[in-house]
């Protein structure tokens, strides 16, 4: 079903900025009054804000005015904290821990409250991936924080006074799997990392299935509201349209019956004028393989506009029909007023992993520019039916070449040159949006897949400046390949099987494709023309001292690190970026930077006490503007850092050392589970190491160059670790859809042994 759109004029535009030391005055765009609302700043997720008192002059003087130290996941120390805080009425709240929601001093980082839900957890799905933030509500008097967890519950929390509402739910908590099919049965289990969105007295609150679903037979992601006050279920979309809805025929057959996910992973913005919230629908199940869900399979890789108060489609674009690639829509999408030849549009933008940008006008859903359905290659494998087109966008013009290009291939010698051409013979190359292939022994592994599923843009999205109309994306240039596996008919009843995510690895340990392998590009939306790009810090140590380029004159300075994807801030004349900030732990470095927007010039480098893991935010708090944002390693345990002029740090006392960590949080102490392997099991598990999990993690567990994977170097549970091996996790397939619980417990034995030093 493919729609079409006729355009209506928009209406009115305001922006604001910001003296020095006054107070902010309130913005249609952007984050209001000098405060931080949602991950994106505002509603419509422009991750900007009209602060000014941070300027060129001063930047460089920025100092860490407090730390805090996130609290730990359980028995260890978080070291991949992703949140971004709120800030409202001079109290920041993040998400931290298990499950739990803390209000800290805008001033100082000093902890004001702390919630944890009772009890700690209510589903088996891993630790070390918390929500990315919160969603705030308040009327009059009331202020109520929602939280929605990994673990599947909307939680409702007093935002005064940091208790469980108890008007809210059962005590505080709806379990989101409870209703969630439309004949009003439960999942069996649901969760999300992505906070729900507050439309008027409706929380929004979206969930994702299992991960790697295990069969055909899977969880949908259907995306219902709630009262804000008693936690009962206003209305459901079904973003897999039963008989009789829009869309149902584009589900052939039955397949509407059984098929899973075709949920939203990502964060959803809402136009608080007209009540209208927007929402990036992931893919049907499973990501590679269609030919169980035969048709353009409405609503899945669309962007879908509903009335927020009472769940009905207003308008719907599919980005991707019958997705075969993992393009899921992945970012928050983006609201800001643009002038297109004179006339003001209300638009909404989606940032995609393909690399491209589609911009509607977000009343109607009529694209600003027009976008072309081109025909693309159809597919080799056995029952997959691919679309026959897909829409490219005319402008503005794709952010990453797309498709396999050899002109893009490494070419730093003759020889790399040559090794990478043979590396790329490896796999099936064509156009963007060539097929999933499987994976031939002797032969090819898999389909060349550029920009790679993992972006191109991803969580990261960008930042929109309402004043100029410029937006501002990161992205980073790393192909994938996408290959299938024929399964054990005994373990599954799909026909393929995703294989493993894997980036494609050039010629010794240097990435595939020329740099700048990441990069940040600025666009003048009013034109839909790029205006600037360029790279996001230099190389890398390791390619900066790589043996191979020695002498060869290179400018490592404008590299970019490989496989980073920060997320950007815009203020009133700078845009600051980290060169880190990934869902699992970028290579990057520890350095923040300050851009002149205009120019793309760096006006400021500030090292940061380790990399990056989150989205920056800034705040106007008692004179001084702060910027904070979350940094961990494996080796450094999670902590917020807020950055502000020299005034504030000596205005207000900093926190003591035990107020700099969250109770818990060191590892030391921490029991490592005792395990013990034979010569014969030790071998064994590594060989399946090897095959199922160095390609990401290194043959030792300790991560790779330019790899995207985190080390295996912090001590969980075993039984933990046995269930992310066997169901997966948002970048690793289910190894317990190939490994039967014989293999999957001696690998999970070998992992923790990995995680150990010395063993």
């Amino acid at each position: 079903m493919r729609a079409s759109f006729r355009r209506l004029a928009a209406l009115v535009a305001a922006t604001c900025s910001l003296s020095g030391a006054g107070t902010p005055a309130l913005a249609q765009y952007g984050a209001p009054d000098g405060e931080w609302h949602t991950w994106g700043g505002d509603h419509g997720f422009t991750r900007y804000s009209a602060l000014s008192q941070i300027d060129a002059d001063n930047v460089t003087e920025l100092e860490v005015a407090w730390r805090w130290r996130a609290l730990p996941l359980g028995n260890r120390a978080d070291r991949n904290l992703k949140a971004t805080p709120l800030m409202i009425d001079g109290v920041l709240y993040v998400p931290s821990g298990q499950h739990q929601v803390v209000a800290l001093n805008a001033a100082t980082g000093q902890e004001i409250w702390r919630y944890t839900p009772d009890p700690a957890s209510v589903a088996e799905r891993g630790l070390g991936l918390g929500s990315r933030s919160l969603a705030y509500w308040r009327d009059g008097e009331q202020a109520r924080l929602f939280h929605n967890t990994l673990d599947g519950r909307l939680l409702a929390i007093d935002a005064h006074t940091g208790l469980a509402d108890p008007a809210f739910g059962n005590n505080g908590t709806v379990l989101l799997r409870e209703g969630l099919y439309p004949d009003g049965s439960a999942a069996e289990s649901v969760g999300s990392s992505s906070p729900p969105a507050v439309v008027g007295d409706v929380v929004v609150a979206q969930v994702v299935g299992t991960i790697t679903a295990p069969n055909q037979e899977a969880t949908p992601g259907h995306i219902r509201g709630y009262d804000v006050r008693t936690g009962e279920m206003v209305w459901r979309f079904n973003t897999i349209p039963q008989p009789g809805e829009p869309g149902h025929d584009s589900w052939q057959g039955d397949i509407w019956r059984h098929t899973g996910n075709a949920g939203v992973w990502s964060m959803m913005s809402v136009d608080t004028e007209t009540g209208y919230v927007y929402l990036p629908v992931e893919a049907g199940s499973n990501d590679f393989y269609g030919g169980h869900r035969q048709g353009d399979n409405l609503f899945s890789q669309s962007l879908v506009c509903l009335d927020g108060r009472t769940g009905e489609l207003v308008w719907h674009y599919q980005l991707t029909h019958h997705g075969l690639w993992d393009y899921d829509p992945p970012a928050a999408p983006i609201l800001g007023d643009i002038v297109v030849d004179g006339e003001r549009i209300k638009a909404v933008t989606q940032l995609t992993k393909q690399g491209m940008s589609f911009v509607f006008d977000r009343l109607t859903g009529e694209p600003v520019w027009p976008i072309d359905e081109r025909e693309v290659p159809s597919s080799e494998v056995p029952g997959e039916r691919v679309s026959p087109t897909q829409p490219f966008p005319s402008l503005p013009e794709p952010y990453l070449s797309q498709g396999y290009d050899e002109d893009e291939l490494l070419d730093f010698t003759p020889a790399l040159r040559a090794e990478a051409l043979e590396i790329a013979g490896r796999y099936v190359r064509g156009p963007i949006y060539t097929p999933p292939t499987p994976l031939r022994e002797g032969g090819t592994q898999g389909t060349w897949v550029n920009p790679g599923y993992q972006g191109g843009s991803n969580w990261n999205g960008g930042a929109f400046d309402p004043v100029n109309g410029h937006m501002f994306v990161p992205l980073r240039k790393a192909p994938m390949a996408a290959a299938l596996l024929t399964p054990d008919p005994a373990q599954t009843n799909w026909r393929y099987l995703r294989a493993p995510s894997v980036f494609i690895q050039g010629p010794r340990d240097l990435p595939i494709v020329r740099p700048p392998w990441s990069l940040i590009t600025a666009t003048d939306m009013n034109r839909g023309r790029h205006t600037w790009s360029r790279s996001i810090g230099p190389a890398s140590d390791y390619i900066r001292q790589h043996p191979d380029l020695q002498g060869l004159d290179l400018d490592f300075d404008n590299m970019g690190h490989p496989m980073i994807r920060p997320s950007p801030l815009a203020t009133a004349t700078l845009l600051f970026l980290a060169e880190a900030g990934h869902l699992s732990g970028d290579p990057g470095g520890p350095m923040f930077r300050a851009y002149d927007k205009n120019t793309g010039e760096v006006v400021a480098e500030i090292e940061l006490p380790a990399k990056a893991s989150g989205a920056p935010m800034t705040y106007f708090h008692k004179g001084y503007q702060y910027i904070v944002i979350a940094v961990a390693t494996a080796e450094h345990p999670a902590e917020l850092v807020a950055l502000a002029l020299p005034g504030a740090v000596t205005q207000y006392a900093q926190p003591g050392p035990d107020s700099l960590r969250g109770p818990g949080a060191d590892t030391a102490g921490v029991p490592v589970p005792d395990v013990t392997l034979t010569s014969a099991e030790r071998a064994a598990a590594a060989q399946q190491f090897a095959l199922m999990c160095a390609t990401c993690h290194g043959e030792q567990g300790r991560g790779i160059s330019g790899g995207s994977a985190p080390a295996l170097t912090n001590p969980n549970g075993l039984a933990q670790i046995r269930n992310i091996i066997e169901s997966g996790g948002v970048e690793m397939p289910a190894f317990g859809l190939q490994l039967d619980d014989t293999d999957v417990s001696l690998l999970a034995r070998y992992v923790v042994m990995l995680s150990v030093p010395g063993q």
